[in-house]
């Protein structure tokens, strides 16, 4: 059976993500590893035979479509997060790297460990091959001929040790502090999206206006007079329906219907007087519809940019991406995939569906010239070599590049008809698709090598060393960012996995949390933690210390 899958490599891929996935649901003491547990199968079977590994394009391939599909749905929050909080998260980061750095350097004296060897053990104890790969750079440039083979196996084989713990002792240390603190996700979810993106608790009212104040005042006038976060849909005025638009004047005996929270709908109700029963749609002249946005035009613009009341009287009540459910508002960019739900007049309806596109086989799609051609830019970036002070260089590499071409281009959208951003499912696909190909891939790599040097005398006291530097930068992070900087832990995670560069973790929050607030984490933290970690390394390689 060994040799069978030591001549199959493909064979042996899918047969560790099919043992591997289903292993991640299992709970325990209400718990699972999620996607991770692929990685610690391909561990095992890996560690079976040398051989016994899959091709080292796999793994790079699998990370690539990862970061790159991250980057795409993380890019507008990932900007909103720097103009927001993202010096603050990235100042902390910074400082449990430094902490981590120090840890590194003293148990590199009292274990009486190499340069080489130590700093392969912090790479491989944050994960980080851009790190490591640096230091190999390093010691190619300073090493003697005689001396090099010796001097480059050194770092492999403290990264190798301490990977595994890496990417484990991550992960048990968000279980330990999501269970000690007992973590609400859908609470926190809610919370971050924001009062008025929340539509699960969404009523429709209507409202007979007995004496308006001030007299005929617009519906945009009323909103930002009395700071009201709802929507006004229909109109009855006598014997005729009409669509409320923002300029529409509104007169007393009115019956205007709202959508929003009860405690929103209770302070219009205070404003206009009489709350009556709901006004039912004339069917001969008003419909609701939900409708696939599909048009290329549509997409990466605002609702406001589209002047849809004015163009067809046409009201949007309701955005749905994904399982999430957003009140709509005039600088939400729509995205392909969108579900929207519309009310519009009968004769126009059809216009209407042909401009939002409402097309589900173009939503599942893929535009392979610009979802390629991104990817293409994303790995040029990432071969780039940028110049290390003090010599050597810094490359972001296959995972680095796609991320911050992604993160660009995402917060773009589209430029002239060149649309980046991909349909939510397609997203989620190729996006689970990467990373199980990643995880796979990289256990049966490193299984082998990982048991050898852990029997060994030596690499008791290197895996303990990585574990303890990896415990003290994550539990670090997750104690200060969560008890004093109050960040939810569902953004704090992503954190996390965003300074270990590590998507095995992020798959692990994301399964965690359900909800996509990690990879907003993860890509606002991550070029700073991998810049961060190849100057730590430049410095334990180095260091007389």
């Amino acid at each position: 059976m060994v040799q069978t899958l030591i001549e199959n490599p493909l064979l042996l891929l899918f047969l560790v993500a099919a043992v591997g996935y289903p292993l991640g649901r299992v709970k325990v003491c209400g718990m699972s590893l999620g996607v991770g547990a692929v990685l610690f199968v391909g561990i095992a079977v890996g560690s079976l035979h040398p051989d016994l590994k899959s091709p080292e394009i796999v793994y790079v391939l699998g990370q690539a479509l990862f970061v790159y599909t991250v980057g795409l749905a993380a890019g507008p929050a990932f900007v909103a997060s720097l103009r927001r909080d993202g010096m603050r998260n990235n100042v902390l980061i910074a400082c449990a790297l430094l902490g981590a750095g120090i840890l590194c350097l003293v148990l590199k004296k009292t274990l009486g460990l190499s340069a080489g060897v130590a700093a392969g053990m912090f790479a491989g104890s944050l994960t980080t091959s851009p790190a490591l790969a640096a230091v190999l750079d390093t010691i190619k440039q300073t090493a003697m001929s005689e001396q090099l083979d010796r001097l480059l196996a050194e770092p492999v084989v403290g990264f190798s040790v301490t990977y595994p713990i890496g990417v484990i002792g991550v992960v048990l240390a968000i279980m330990l502090a999501q269970r000690i603190w007992k973590v609400d996700y859908q609470a926190e979810a809610a919370s971050l999206r924001g009062h008025e993106d929340d539509t699960s608790k969404n009523v429709t009212c209507t409202f007979k206006i007995h004496q308006l104040a001030p007299p005929g005042s617009t519906v945009a006038e009323l909103g930002a007079l009395h700071s009201w976060k709802v929507l006004f849909g229909r109109i009855k005025r006598g014997d005729e329906f009409f669509m409320a638009t923002p300029h529409t004047k509104l007169a007393d005996g009115d019956l205007v219907m709202a959508v929003g929270d009860p405690e929103e709908l209770a302070l219009v109700a205070k404003a206009f007087g009489e709350r009556r029963r709901d006004i039912r749609i004339d069917r001969t002249e008003y419909e609701y519809r939900r409708i696939f946005v599909s048009n290329p035009t549509v997409v990466g613009q605002t609702i406001g940019q589209l002047n849809l009341k004015e163009r067809f009287g046409e009201v949007v009540t309701e955005v749905r991406r994904g399982d999430d459910a957003y009140q709509p508002r005039a600088e939400m960019v729509l995205e392909l995939g969108d579900l929207v739900r519309v009310l519009a007049h009968r004769d126009h309806m059809e216009e209407v569906s042909a401009f939002f596109g409402n097309s589900y086989r173009k939503v599942s799609e893929v535009d392979i010239m610009t979802f390629s051609f991104g990817l293409v830019l994303g790995l040029c970036v990432g071969l780039i070599p940028f110049p290390f002070p003090g010599g050597g260089t810094l490359k972001l590499g296959f995972a680095g590049g796609p991320l911050i071409v992604a993160l660009i281009l995402g917060t773009y959208g589209r430029m002239g008809g060149m649309v980046w951003t991909l349909p939510y499912s397609v997203n989620m696909t190729v996006r689970q698709i990467g990373l199980t190909l990643f995880l796979a891939s990289i256990g049966t790599r490193a299984g082998y090598t990982f048991f050898q040097t852990l029997s060994r005398g030596g690499g008791l006291s290197i895996f303990l060393a990585g574990a303890a530097i990896t415990f003290l930068a994550s539990l670090t992070v997750l104690f200060i960012g969560y008890r004093f900087m109050k960040i939810p832990m569902s953004y704090l995670s992503g954190m996390i996995a965003g300074m270990h560069t590590q998507i095995a973790v992020l798959g692990y929050a994301k399964d965690q949390t359900g909800n996509d607030f990690p990879d907003q984490g993860y890509a606002s933290v991550y070029p700073v933690a991998t810049i961060g970690k190849i100057i730590l390394v430049h410095i334990i390689v180095s260091s007389p210390w």
